[in-house]
């Protein structure tokens, strides 16, 4: 979303001596990515499925994440405007971080690589589990997405099959789910990187429609915002902070810029202008809808308008494109883990077979589990918090702990503090909304 660093994204290469690839080069949103796969690989197909998978992550939780901040304010009341934009500065704090840390260690590459400097293997673990479970929350949400906007979609059309005891809506999230689920067998990810444009055209689709929405649409923003309420405060804090979770890429684009220097100043201004984007958002989308409004814009837009069709089907059509895109930096960790003596042909057939099976229970959970909003602040509350602010922090802090200042000290300690506080309680009220909204669906369809 931002201009600068779609062109850093767009200029990264494969940096590896024994890796080097021309594959395709995309520009891609901050939001969201996982360094993950960048060890001692040989095989140039693999080095350029990692390459494209790192530059091409970032889109789908900034996306998620825009579709709720208009709940979110609402919820939360106008006041806690503040709370996004504060955390929006503490993540452009924490990517500083990310880039001393790397220029502490110039051999770093990854975002476990920093953790494996600063803990050890312990770092290099804890990192990729927590990458790990965000790309497994997040493809749950994405998927209970699309359900959602195919309801809004085909409302009032109804296809029915004796033999499945599903919705509609939960019929077409299948077909979707088998149709995109091939991708996952593709072991050269460069013939579908262009798909990595979907999450860049949904969010600035998503806000032009919500701001044609305003002006031509004949709704009215004379809704009043409440001031502040204190109890939302926990689960809107995880919606707001899974809306930057970025830092994932930035090592990436770090070792990218021909100048690294600039690192901190690129960070600051790409945190301020999506900062700005969420915040003109959120307020639209409260003044526009009140208490009404879903925790997907998409879904209070009214019908009959061209530009919600055209936001819908965006938001549709996106987390399809997306699948193998997410899924690629845990498969080429696990090909690369298996013995030396398989095939090629057997190494697919692996990682495909591992990939469908997850890709089956990601679409279970999220016809089991169809509540957005608990589902991504659970997400948010429980991994991005750590991602972005605690671990970065804690990495820098352990790293540089002889260069730094005693109140640089005190205040990342106390930023950890703080988001421990918000994770943990927001992870809290998250899981017991989400439990609650379960057992209310099970006692609604019982005997």
């Amino acid at each position: 979303m931002c201009e600068n660093i779609w062109k850093f994204i767009g200029n990264l290469r494969c940096f590896k001596a024994d890796c080097l690839s021309n594959g395709n080069q995309v520009a891609s949103e901050t939001m969201h990515g996982a360094n993950l796969a960048v060890q001692q690989v040989c095989d140039i197909e693999v080095c350029k499925g990692i390459r494209i998978a790192e530059e091409n992550k970032n889109a789908e939780p900034n996306s998620l994440g825009q579709l709720s901040t208009p709940y979110a304010l609402e919820n939360g009341g106008w006041a806690s405007v503040f709370l996004l934009i504060g955390l929006g500065v503490i993540c452009a704090y924490s990517s500083h971080l990310l880039g001393k840390c790397l220029d502490k260690n110039p051999k770093s590459r990854s975002y476990v690589d920093i953790g494996q400097n600063a803990f050890g293997k312990k770092g290099r673990v804890i990192a990729a589990t927590f990458i790990y479970l965000e790309i497994f929350m997040a493809l749950v949400s994405y998927t209970i997405s699309l359900h959602d906007n195919f309801i809004k979609v085909f409302f009032g059309r109804n296809l029915n099959l004796s033999w499945a005891k599903l919705s509609t809506s939960q019929i077409l999230t299948v077909m979707a789910v088998l149709v995109a689920l091939p991708s996952l067998w593709l072991r050269d990810l460069s013939s579908i990187s262009f798909l990595s444009s979907g999450g860049i055209i949904m969010s600035l689709l998503i806000f032009i429609s919500v701001a044609c929405t305003a002006i031509f649409g004949g709704v009215k923003a004379n809704h009043k915002i409440p001031v502040l309420q204190l109890d939302k405060i926990p689960s809107i804090s995880g919606l707001y902070i899974f809306s930057y979770a970025g830092h994932l890429v930035f090592p990436d684009l770090y070792k990218a810029m021909k100048d690294p220097s600039k690192f901190t100043k690129v960070s600051i201004v790409s945190f301020a202008l999506v900062t700005c984007l969420y915040t003109a958002l959120a307020f639209m989308g409260a003044k526009l809808f009140g208490p009404g409004v879903s925790s997907q814009i998409t879904l209070s837009m009214p019908p009959h308008l061209i530009v919600t069709k055209i936001a819908l089907w965006a938001t549709v059509l996106t987390p399809m494109t997306k699948y193998a895109l997410e899924f690629a930096p845990f498969a080429i960790q696990l090909e690369q883990h298996l013995p030396v003596s398989f095939s090629s042909k057997t190494k697919m057939i692996i990682r495909g077979t591992v990939g469908s099976f997850l890709l089956l229970v990601i679409l279970t959970l999220a016809l089991s589990l169809p509540y957005f909003e608990h589902v991504l602040s659970l997400t948010g509350s429980l991994v991005s918090f750590c991602i972005c602010v605690i671990l970065p922090c804690a990495f820098y802090t352990k790293i540089c702990w002889a260069q730094i200042s005693k109140p640089f000290i005190i205040l990342n300690v106390t930023l950890i503090a703080f988001c421990s506080f918000l994770g943990v309680f927001g992870t809290i009220v998250s899981s017991k909304s989400l439990i609650q909204n379960l057992q209310r669906s099970i006692h609604r369809t019982g005997p």
